[in-house]
């Protein structure tokens, strides 16, 4: 996409001009997890991060992060395209007639989600740690609406049918194979997901240049099934982590399996195995500030049980582009996510700001 084209432009540019960095610290990729409604509500395993600690010490780390989701079928889009002339609209029986009269499988998902993740990090040794990740999350019309429409304008995109549909509310319209749903303009909810638990097992030499790490975690269902917070089923996850580190740049390369026990938001997933890849760059622009560029595949829970749609059973794929300043005791990070490929199966765009205390 054009936005990520410029993004690189910008960090070659600054990697010509920075100075001469001494000693680097490398803190591993962004630790961003999936946050689409399509699958937020099972175990992610978070990039693994490269935090050095001494053994009998601990780390808290706080991520701050919001998505915006505008995804639908071609013929919704179409549908809501046309509307576009007559002005925004909050969308009611009418529009959800007309959509479901619409002929084959159609879905609408309009929504912002907002999370913050508290993890503790704690070393038992050189090489074994342990991790626990609470999660709150607030469901909203939110506040990005706007400068998503204004960005696509910026870079000539379609408008995606936005513009029939008033900002900042929340629409979910589901007619697939397995299932009827409409929720419109429905009101916020919030509340703690699923809390996840982690041991990792670190620097493994793989000849001269690269080092391993292995990890495995648990997403643990605390308090039964609860609407747009938990399954009610626990998840359990297994990941690899591979890095490289030269004078003033990075290589990551993390490949995870989880064991996902099925749910029921929206649509009944059964029970299966999600693979995911995350392959990050990171390059020390000063001694103390880093910048990162990763990628994040995954393959989709969805099946042809549930739908015959190509938007629903694509594979995600994600890119993020960020920086993290280390002052101190204190890590500072920001990253930018965007959907790339099947834009209608992940969030449109999002956004994280993360705060790690490293005593």
């Amino acid at each position: 996409m054009k936005s990520w084209h410029a993004v690189s432009k910008l960090i070659a540019l600054l990697a010509l001009v920075a100075a001469p960095a001494a000693a680097a610290d490398f803190y591993g990729p962004l630790p961003g997890r999936d946050l689409s409604p399509f699958g937020f509500l099972r175990l992610d395993m978070r990039p693994a991060h490269n935090v050095s600690l001494e053994p009998g010490h601990w780390a808290l780390e706080t991520e701050f992060a919001s998505q915006n989701t505008w995804a639908m079928s071609p013929k919704v889009e179409r549908y809501l395209t046309e509307l576009e002339s007559s002005g925004r609209r909050e969308l009611g029986a009418a529009e959800l007639a007309a959509i479901r009269d619409l002929p084959g499988e159609n879905y609408l998902i309009d929504l912002e989600m907002s999370a913050v993740d508290l993890t503790l990090h704690y070393k038992f040794s050189p090489r074994l740690s342990a991790y626990l990740i609470t999660t709150a999350v607030a469901f909203e019309g939110g506040f990005l609406d706007s400068t998503v429409e204004k960005f696509h304008h910026a870079f000539g995109l379609s408008s995606f049918g936005r513009p029939a549909v008033a900002r900042d509310s929340i629409n979910l319209v589901y007619d697939l194979k397995s299932t009827s749903y409409a929720s419109l303009d429905a009101p916020s909810s919030r509340g703690l997901l699923d809390p996840t638990i982690g041991l990792r097992y670190s620097g493994i030499q793989l000849g001269d240049a690269w080092q391993l790490s292995v990890e495995g975690a648990v997403k643990l269902a605390v308090d039964g099934h609860r609407p747009l917070l938990s399954t009610g089923r626990s998840d359990y996850g297994l990941q690899a982590a591979a890095q490289w580190r030269g004078a003033r740049q990075a290589f990551y390369a993390n490949v995870s399996a989880v064991y996902y026990s099925g749910g029921e938001f929206l649509v009944r997933h059964e029970a299966q195995v999600v693979p995911t890849l995350v392959l990050g760059y990171e390059f020390a622009l000063t001694a103390n500030t880093n910048i990162n560029i990763q990628s994040y595949a995954s393959t989709s829970m969805y099946s042809h049980r549930d739908t015959d749609l190509p938007e629903l059973l694509g594979n995600k794929y994600q890119v993020t582009a960020g920086f993290r300043h280390h002052r101190d005791d204190v890590v500072i990070s920001f990253g930018l996510t965007e959907n790339v490929q099947n834009i209608n199966n992940t969030p449109d765009i999002g956004f994280q700001l993360g705060v790690a205390w490293l005593p």
